[in-house]
């Protein structure tokens, strides 16, 4: 099984590298650094919270909540568990340094789908905005070469697990009123 997600990585990764492009390679950077220390989901969180809506609020805390699960997780436990090294291809540098922690489970990947989870979760609406927007981040992990996809595939598992939990979980400041 191991061998075959390594193929399986191996193949996906040089297909992302042929679809390098300056515009392309431009955007996919952008999007991850934005993403960087969850500053694109903070960044949701406080203009939904700042909307107005009660059920907005709800979908913010919900989000934020669900980050510090997957972020926990995958950030912590995870990699000591697993410590995969980073891609590295001399043909294909990254377009971004390398970071130093080791590569599975993406934390972006986790962050962004956990997020996306929970806020949508709540907030159905939300879905056309954010899905698209964790799935592009969590592709520029792969296409700037710092994570294989085995990794972002991973992350985002653990990023939809997460935000499960933070939907289940009751909203902040509300007592569970139950039968």
């Amino acid at each position: 099984m191991r061998r075959h997600v390594h193929r399986l990585d191996r193949a996906l990764t040089r297909r992302s590298f042929r679809a390098r492009s300056r515009r392309r390679d431009s955007a996919l950077v952008a999007v991850t650094r934005a993403a960087n220390y969850s500053r694109l989901w903070l960044l949701i969180a406080g203009g939904l919270a700042a909307s107005g809506s009660r059920q907005a609020r709800i979908a913010a805390g919900r989000g934020v909540l669900a980050i510090a699960i997957a972020s926990a997780v995958a950030n912590g436990p995870a990699k000591l568990l697993v410590r995969r090294r980073r891609p590295f291809s001399s043909a294909r540098p990254a377009l971004i340094p390398i970071p130093r922690t080791t590569s599975f489970p993406s934390g972006h990947s986790a962050s962004a789908f956990a997020f996306a989870t929970a806020a949508c979760g709540e907030m159905p609406a939300l879905a056309p905005a954010l899905v698209p927007l964790a799935a592009a981040v969590a592709y520029s992990r792969v296409h700037t070469g710092v994570h294989y996809p085995s990794d972002v595939a991973a992350g985002a598992a653990l990023g939809v697990a997460s935000g499960v939990v933070a939907l289940r979980m009751p909203p902040h400041g509300h007592e569970d009123q139950g039968a």
